[in-house]
């Protein structure tokens, strides 16, 4: 995501009070979230404002003490004073220790509800959403600005409003001790406010473009963890050093510019209390001189004004989490507004007993940012797979095979056409309906950093808890794909793979993941060249396996090699995005020169690995 650009002049007042309701209205939106911990947070406000009414108290205990027994000499009426003093002192600490206790818990648990919502979002929108965005972005989203909305609740918000209100509440005892050191003491706050104004403005755009270079740094992290091998294999740690230092540098300067303008509205916040003290102090002093005003009440003024200074000077940083916060609950609701282009159907059917007959009925796909002058990927696809028919796609690279593949089970949707099982447009199914019906094994395959019995058996749910079918699913899966290795592992099902399987070799993830789309008992398996990191003998053995599964299973398999084409009934010739041949590998062997072409070269590649 491109960070936004900053402000180049200063903003009208008209678009600083749209930023205000805007501010307003953005936060409004974490309130389905919010509503089950408002009671509490509430509460905790109630307590802190409790808290700072206890402390405007004291002063008027302190004037009384002052214009009372300390004018009058009278010791014996000091005591009682002190004794309420500190009564009202444990209390205020009992109103802070109750917020405290009232507001933490309420967080924690909004932030996990959001944290959920968000994830189930991430796994419901379709491939091309993830294909644009950068996990950085979104890992960043879901860390670090979720926890800054749990802080903002549980702490900023809770200060904000209670400060304002103690600040009203105080002005007003202010004025009641003396109007005329009370108006100057307005007066001087007035710089405040506007400042305040001009600080949202320039701060929001500031913190935009912090949060979006964080999910861009985190982008990087991740990447170079991810191709630490590659990068180390081509010696390119030092580039990708560099190129991490200036995203870094960035950032820095970006979180220089934002100290810079917390640091002004720090100045200014530090800056007028002390010149309205001082201007009230010379005013109190006169009409303290002149009869006007008591010791006492100078005294309780200055108390007030004390206790005021907080509330006033904490402004600063509140506003600034808010309006991080503000910028937090926009780039959550970036993803959660992003709209989902595969949904199930308002009234799905079901296929109670598939059978597997795969058809593609005019297919056409096209990316959604492609040019419109670019021709579709497929254009117009017609195959048909009957029950417990294998079909081999082969074509040279570009033609359109994996995506192929990947429409199948709507990874992505026809943008024209159809594609039926069963005679049912997939687009009537649920997608988990679709999903247990047809299962993929990719050629990277991709691991989770789980047992490999959990990896295996992710696609049959019924068997998480384990015992003997668990046991006989997993252990046939395995035979099947050949995964004897397994046996070898310190802990042998039960071992946990690495992030992303990457504690295994190519040839054993694939294999494992050949397991888990064997063990899905799909009416339908597609394979995208499922076979490619293994060695000959072990390619042999795979295949002697698929062929009892495949006996009675539709299959849909892209053939990278001449072995893997022998595994197929009958094989689909893609070129330029159309299938334009269909039949048996002798009968396009005789009939179609591309085919011949296709099939020369891979073996060619089959010739290169023997001989290596």
């Amino acid at each position: 995501m491109p960070p936004t650009s900053p402000a180049t002049s200063p903003p009208s007042s008209a678009p600083a009070k749209l930023a205000r309701t805007r501010t307003f209205r953005t936060i409004l939106r974490i309130m389905p979230w919010v509503r089950p911990a408002l009671p509490r947070i509430v509460l905790g406000m109630v307590a802190a404002l409790l808290a700072g009414l206890v402390s405007l108290t004291i002063p008027i205990i302190l004037q009384n003490l002052v214009d009372g027994p300390l004018a009058s000499g009278d010791g014996a009426q000091i005591w009682p004073a002190a004794l309420i003093v500190l009564v009202l002192g444990a209390l205020e600490a009992a109103f802070i220790a109750a917020r405290r206790f009232l507001v933490l818990t309420p967080g924690t648990h909004v932030e996990a509800a959001i944290r959920n919502t968000l994830y189930a979002k991430l796994q419901d929108l379709p491939v091309a959403f993830h294909d644009r965005w950068q996990s950085g972005q979104l890992l960043s989203r879901a860390m670090s600005d979720l926890s800054l909305i749990r802080r903002w609740l549980s702490f900023g918000v809770v200060l904000l409003v209670v400060n304002i209100a103690t600040i009203v509440v105080g002005f007003a005892v202010l004025f009641v001790w003396s109007w005329q050191l009370g108006i100057v003491f307005m007066l001087c706050s007035i710089p405040l406010w506007i400042y305040g104004f001009v600080f949202e403005n320039r701060y929001s755009t500031v913190a935009r473009r912090s949060q979006d270079q964080q999910g861009d740094l985190a982008t990087a992290v991740e990447e170079s963890v991810h191709g630490i091998r590659v990068l180390k294999a081509f010696g390119r740690g030092r580039y990708s050093l560099e190129k991490f230092t200036r995203q870094a540098e960035e950032l820095r300067g970006t979180e220089i510019e934002k100290a810079q303008a917390i640091a002004g509205i720090w100045l200014w916040l530090l800056l007028v209390p002390d010149v309205a003290f001082a201007l009230c102090l010379l005013g109190g002093v006169w009409l303290a001189s002149t009869g006007s005003l008591t010791v006492g009440e100078l005294f309780a003024f200055f108390a007030t004004a004390t206790v005021l200074r907080f509330p006033i000077e904490s402004i600063g940083f509140l506003l600034s989490m808010t309006f991080d916060t503000r910028t937090a609950i926009d780039r959550l609701f970036e993803v959660l507004d992003e709209p989902n282009t595969i949904e199930d159907p308002e009234h799905p059917q079901t296929i109670a007993h598939p059978q597997g007959r795969l058809v593609f009925d005019a297919a056409h796909f096209r990316y959604q940012d492609s040019p419109r002058q670019f021709p579709d990927i497929l254009d117009g696809i017609e195959l048909e797979l009957e029950p417990g028919e294998t079909m081999a796609l082969v074509g040279l690279t570009g033609s359109g095979k994996t995506t192929l593949t990947a429409l199948a089970t709507r990874l992505y949707d026809v943008t024209g056409g159809a594609i039926r099982l069963d005679g049912v447009d997939i687009r009537d199914l649920t997608r988990e309906e679709l999903r247990r019906h047809i299962a993929m094994a990719f050629e990277d395959a991709t691991l989770f950093s789980a047992s490999v019995r959990d990896n295996v058996l992710i696609g049959r749910p019924e068997l998480a808890g384990g015992g003997p079918e668990a046991d006989r699913v997993l252990a046939e899966a395995l035979e099947i794909a050949q995964a004897d290795f397994v046996a070898d592992l310190p802990e042998g099902s039960d071992t946990r793979v690495g992030e992303e399987g990457l504690s295994l070799s190519g040839g054993q993830r694939q294999r494992l993941a050949l397991a888990r789309a064997v063990a899905a008992r799909p009416a339908v398996l597609v394979l995208d060249d499922p076979l490619s990191a293994l060695d000959v003998d072990t390619e042999a053995r795979v295949e002697a396996g698929l062929r009892r599964v495949l006996a009675e299973t539709t299959a849909l398999i892209v053939a990278h090699r001449p072995s893997t084409v022998q595994l197929a009934d009958r094989v689909a010739l893609l070129e330029n995005g159309r299938v334009t041949a269909v039949g048996r590998h002798s009968e396009l062997l005789a009939s179609n020169n591309h085919y011949r072409f296709v099939i020369s070269s891979l073996d060619d590649d089959k010739q290169i690995e023997v001989n290596a």
